[in-house]
């Protein structure tokens, strides 16, 4: 939802509350848009939770008058703090409960003094965000069904039957899971626990999953689980249990922008006299990083280990290849 939407629908909220009942074509003049798009804001009040009516006698629209925003104590960089997460990032990622994100930025919005509340507007108009691009959510309800029963049955602990589309296994599996941890990576939510079928603790991407059902069975094993030290000195989620030393040289034209960026813990930059930088790893599996490496194209070179700078090859051979081939 883009801060201009949100923007109309708060004053149309503070309009509301006013006690006068608008008709859909005021509403329209006064916001300068289609009553097509009132409609909606509309529908979007009450899907947040906000209790307006249609009063027949004056063919307007009403706020029920026990309704009301709880006042909210804020100064200029909480509320501006705030307002860049609900307005700017809230919808660039994929965030559990965005219906009630959004009502809390309407309370916030609404409560703020009137220079506050103005300053924030005029800031806001002039901050934009551009996140990564986001994993399909396809399934009903969305990710905050999904999110909820996991949730749900993390805090319980409970296991969950789950319906997975597995890319590994190349089919749908039926998997009892025992639920540790829920986390967001780069571009989608996943839960993390001991698969039944697996016998092992495994990742799931929530969007994967075609089916859910809470059972009444109860775990203990993960009271002590620590995401942390499961995902240890892998590059991004997959450890595979083994740890090499990683040596990259980064030509002129990205070295600077390559080395800024705090891709992994172990990460030890030496800039060299003719602008490239050599970066050094220390990281446990070959397979993510490759295809991080791969994204820089002939601006990296693999110094070490040998396996690593094999895999580049023969994934870029591959690729000549296939592309000779059109």
């Amino acid at each position: 939802m883009k801060h201009s939407r949100i923007s109309r629908i708060i004053h149309i909220l503070t309009t509301m509350q006013a006690g006068k009942s608008y008709a859909v074509s005021d509403l329209s003049k006064m916001f300068g848009t289609s009553r097509r798009t009132i409609f909606r804001d509309l529908k979007e009040l009450l899907t947040i939770g906000v209790p307006y009516r249609y009063d027949p006698d004056t063919g307007g629209y009403i706020i029920e008058p026990e309704f009301f925003l709880p006042p909210v104590a804020l100064d200029l960089k909480e509320a501006l703090s705030l307002l860049l997460l609900a307005h700017k990032v809230g919808d660039q990622i994929q965030l559990p409960f965005t219906k009630s994100a959004l009502l809390a930025a309407l309370k916030i919005e609404n409560n703020l003094p009137p220079n506050i509340r103005r300053y924030c507007n005029a800031a806001l108009r002039n901050i934009s965000a551009r996140a990564g691009a986001q994993a399909a959510f396809d399934r009903p309800g969305g990710l905050d069904a999904v999110f909820t029963q996991l949730q749900n049955a993390l805090t319980r602990k409970c296991k969950v039957n789950i319906r997975y589309h597995s890319l590994a296994e190349r089919k749908v599996i039926d998997v009892e899971l025992s639920p540790y941890h829920l986390f967001y990576n780069q571009r989608a939510w996943y839960v993390l626990g001991h698969s039944s079928m697996h016998k092992s603790i495994r990742t799931f991407k929530l969007n994967r999953i075609k089916a859910l059902q809470i059972t009444d069975k109860r775990f203990t094993d993960g009271e002590k689980f620590d995401p942390q030290q499961h995902f240890g000195r892998a590059w991004s989620m997959i450890p595979e249990g083994q740890l090499y030393d990683i040596k990259l040289l980064f030509l002129p034209k990205v070295a600077q922008n390559v080395a800024e960026v705090r891709w992994h813990s172990t990460q030890q930059v030496t800039f060299n006299d003719d602008g490239s930088a050599t970066i050094e790893f220390r990281v446990d599996g070959l397979g993510e990083i490759t295809w991080w490496i791969l994204g820089y194209g002939d601006q990296v070179q693999v110094l070490a280990p040998r396996a690593l700078r094999k895999r580049v090859l023969d994934i870029a051979e591959n690729m000549i290849s296939l592309n000779e081939k059109v």
